[in-house]
């Protein structure tokens, strides 16, 4: 049996939300057995952009029942059913939050659709609840109300159900609590993270940083280090004391972060304060008349032109720049020997290791290889989306530098370089960092790219 849910909250602080409207279908696998829709009286204010969101008003709750007159209801329909939802987390999260409230344990498994959407269904464009339903032709009424959402629902997962035929999808991704698994003195410490993306920071008793880590689920990750059995959980698992953490919303800001906070920090776990995400890189050393281009472990001071995670992928794509550009192989880091290059011997290298061919001439077509790195524009922001509903986020590339990241609300408009470093946090870049960028730009995993050169920010 299925508890197809959905739930609107009044926003505003992690666990301090409060459920506005809640709808749950029972479902058997093949068709709705039982229902129980109701708004709810939240006893704390709403959030306005939720107001504008949903339509639902302190006044439409006023006669509302609350929580605790509707708890047995809500156990009773959910008893013995997994749970099912869109975004499975958060809605997991904010009933637990109000029994927890009430003094009561309230345990189920959990599926969500969102996963399961992606797994079943990859080639969808967007997997958010009304942009899937839509482009699968599900029609949906409501929408951001809980029961035209809870309804939505499930019409899509009685569709993933037909297309799960094996079931395998189905049962890999039934999520149980694994309470049992984590030692006693760590519970209260998941229980209070949120499942939002963000950075997590690990401590030991006295506060020294243990460890940094990045995840699109805060609390299912430390709960994995809790839980598994790999000598870096082990060493967490022996000292952890305090967990503190940074929602960012964005995948790409926690990236960010995460290698920023890990080389500024060096926590004792994260690869023994060695950490580097690209660790080869290719730069131009201008030390000798004749530039030379060079592969070789990354270095802080260094600037290079491009970096990599493994040294075999940065010498294939070194060789082909060598070629393309009819660059010299003794000039480099991949001959030392004396006399006519490789490249030379095989009528692709101009001369420059025999000095037939003038620096200056050799250095401009070397130098030609700097426009590799550049961004689409010298000025832009890259808009994804922000930490909560209402929200976006950005990151600001100013004359081709990375500046930092920040977040402003729907509606807001950032006219101006100076009104963006208003609500900017402000991060110094280096390899990882434009490394980490160029490839959210190249896979386009952001919502919208601003110029702003040509135009204003506007979040709609």
């Amino acid at each position: 049996m299925y508890a197809i849910l959905d739930i609107e909250t009044t926003g505003g602080k992690y666990n301090e939300e409060g459920i506005t409207e809640i709808a749950i279908y029972q479902h058997d696998g093949q068709k709705v057995t039982d229902q129980f829709i109701s708004l709810v009286n939240p006893e704390r204010p709403i959030q306005p952009f939720v107001e504008k969101l949903t339509g639902i008003n302190s006044k439409m709750l006023r006669s509302a029942p609350r929580f605790f007159e509707l708890a047995k209801r809500i156990i009773e329909i959910t008893e013995n059913c997994l749970i099912v939802a869109h975004n499975a987390d958060f809605d997991y999260r904010i009933l637990r939050t109000e029994f927890k409230r009430l003094g009561y344990n309230f345990e189920r498994n959990s599926l969500c659709t969102v996963t399961l959407s992606q797994q079943l269904l990859p080639e969808m464009e967007s997997h958010k609840l009304g942009k899937l339903v839509r482009s699968l032709g599900i029609p949906i009424s409501d929408r951001h109300r809980a029961q035209g959402d809870a309804m939505a629902t499930v019409k899509l997962f009685e569709l993933l159900l037909e297309k799960d035929s094996s079931k395998e999808i189905l049962k890999s991704q039934i999520k149980a609590l694994h309470v049992n698994q984590v030692a006693s003195k760590y519970l209260a410490i998941i229980e209070e993270l949120p499942t939002t993306t963000g950075v997590y920071y690990l401590h030991n008793a006295v506060g020294d940083l243990l460890y940094i880590g990045k995840s699109k689920n805060i609390q299912q990750r430390v709960r994995t280090h809790l839980t598994a059995t790999d000598r870096k959980s082990q060493k967490i698992q022996k000292k952890l004391h305090k967990v503190n953490f940074e929602n960012t919303g964005s995948e790409l800001i926690a990236l960010l972060k995460e290698q920023l906070e890990i080389k500024k920090n060096q926590p004792k776990i994260n690869k023994d304060g060695r950490y580097r995400l690209y660790p080869m890189g290719i730069r131009i050393d201008k030390a000798t008349p004749y530039h030379q281009l060079v592969l070789e472990q990354v270095r802080s001071k260094e600037d290079y032109l491009v970096v990599f995670k493994n040294g075999r992928v940065a010498k294939h794509l070194m060789l082909r720049w060598m070629e393309t550009h009819a660059l010299c192989h003794k000039h480099s880091s991949l001959q030392e020997s004396d006399g006519a290059c490789y490249a030379y011997k095989n009528d692709n290298c101009k001369g420059a290791c025999l000095e037939e061919e003038p620096p200056e001439q050799y250095n401009a077509r070397l130098e030609a290889l700097n426009g590799v790195r550049d961004y689409p524009h010298n000025d832009f922001l890259m808009i994804d989306q922000g930490r909560k509903e209402g929200e976006k986020s950005f990151i600001y590339i100013e004359n081709q530098c990375f500046k930092g990241y920040g977040f402003f609300e729907l509606n807001h408009q950032i006219k101006t370089p100076e009104k963006i470093q208003h609500r900017m946090t402000p991060m110094e870049e280096n390899s990882d960092c434009r490394a980490l960028i160029q490839a959210h730009l190249k896979k386009n995993k952001y919502k919208k790219l601003i110029p702003l050169e040509v135009t204003e920010v506007n979040s709609n």
